[in-house]
């Protein structure tokens, strides 16, 4: 893991340093198309509820998406207290599990998808990083066999009665670097001194931009190309197909015969 702003674009394949790598994919607009928190509340409240919240909150939503930052934090927090403040953990998990596995059968990504699968074939530790609730991250996770999952966390009070505020921060920005510390920590792949794990890691907005810096290997997976947040790192299309120009290049470089 390096603080270098902008990774090395030679970033086609792990290095073969014998370290440790991890991988740290976004859900919202990486792994997945498109956003996934107000579609999940529209399935735990219904399209009516969730709208009259949406419009309540406009203005504070418009700066939100403007200026982002805490003010992004604070606007999607009030949205969550006005839907989800009170009612019971138990049956929003339920709804979480249902709409995680319809959301990845209508909106996963595959070119983000098939690069996770070459993590995992690779041996490295996969984790996803979110500022989405971790009720439904988490089910999204185990479906698609990652080592962890990193998200925003809802509070819940007396009664097991969700409050609709974070419990901690959104995991968004530098939380999400925070939080994948912790993590490898807790998990002994943070060492000591120069023996760090190889950091590649995977976002599509500015909300991803301080765990990228972060990374040996920041990869913008937008969509928006060099009109995005993230257009000084290398694109997820050229990184995958400079990886599959050199596994060509090792097949064709493999004897057809072999000798006698």
């Amino acid at each position: 893991m390096t603080n270098q702003p902008v990774p090395d674009a030679s970033v086609a394949a792990a290095r073969p340093t014998g370290k440790k790598t991890v991988a740290a994919f976004d859900f919202d607009g990486t792994l997945t198309s498109g956003g996934s928190v107000l579609p999940f509340l529209v399935a735990v409240r219904g399209f009516w509820p969730a709208l009259r919240a949406v419009i309540a909150l406009s203005p504070k939503m418009l700066r939100a998406a403007v200026v982002g930052g805490t003010a992004a934090d604070t606007a999607k927090e009030m949205l969550f207290t006005r839907l989800l403040g009170g009612l019971p953990l138990r049956a929003v998990d339920e709804r979480s599990v249902t709409f995680a596995e319809r959301h990845l059968a209508r909106h996963l990504r595959q070119d983000t998808r098939l690069r996770l699968q070459w993590h995992q074939r690779q041996g490295h530790h996969v984790v996803i990083v979110s500022a989405s609730p971790e009720c439904y991250v988490r089910r999204a996770g185990e479906l698609l066999e990652v080592d962890g999952v990193l998200a925003t966390r809802l509070a819940v009070g007396g009664g097991g009665l969700l409050t609709g505020n974070y419990e901690g921060k959104n995991c968004r920005g530098a939380e999400k670097y925070a939080r994948l510390v912790v993590h490898l920590r807790a998990n002994g792949l943070l060492g000591g001194g120069d023996d760090q794990p190889e950091l590649w890691a995977y976002g599509n907005s500015r909300g991803d931009l301080r765990l990228l810096r972060a990374a040996d290997h920041g990869i913008d997976a937008g969509l928006l190309g060099p009109l995005g947040r993230l257009r000084k790192f290398p694109r997820l299309a050229d990184v995958v197909r400079e990886s599959e120009a050199r596994a060509q290049a090792g097949l064709a470089a493999m004897p057809t015969t072999l000798p006698e």
